[in-house]
């Protein structure tokens, strides 16, 4: 398994995050989604299917330490707990950019790009990094 694979693997299930969080309410308890905002059958199974896919390619590499944290993010997505379903994917970021830094794995120009553009994204979905909510809280003028 390659670095380009792996980062496949998170661009795909990125993609799927990102569509179940457009068809949220702008405004819900992201922990305790209604019923009838879950994921599809078939994003839940697209995304299943390349958690194991990527597992099974990733035994026996650098990348295996990474399994867990998609299996954590798989059962999130599939109770609809969007906020489960990001953070473990943004610590598989943090253990690449580790992997990187300590010479486990060499990342090219363009995959350390790709890793950039999945956390914007990924980060993008959590609370908080809406436009809209900027200055939330704050004090009125």
């Amino acid at each position: 398994m390659l670095t380009a694979e792996i980062l496949d693997a998170i661009g795909g299930l990125t993609s799927h995050i990102k569509i179940y969080a457009a068809r949220l309410p702008s405004v819900v308890h992201l922990n305790a989604v209604p019923s009838g905002v879950k994921p599809s059958i078939e994003a839940i199974d697209s995304f299943e299917t390349i958690v194991s896919r990527t597992r099974s390619q990733s035994a026996g590499t650098p990348y295996k330490g990474l399994n867990e944290s998609l299996v954590s993010s798989l059962e999130a997505f599939e109770i609809g707990n969007l906020l489960g379903a990001v953070q473990p994917l943004l610590t598989v970021l943090d253990h690449l950019e580790r992997m990187q830094s300590e010479k486990a794995i060499e990342v090219g120009r363009l995959d350390e790009q790709r890793l950039k553009e999945y956390r914007v994204s990924l980060r993008k979905v959590l609370p908080g990094n809406q436009p809209e909510l900027d200055g939330a809280g704050g004090q009125v003028s």
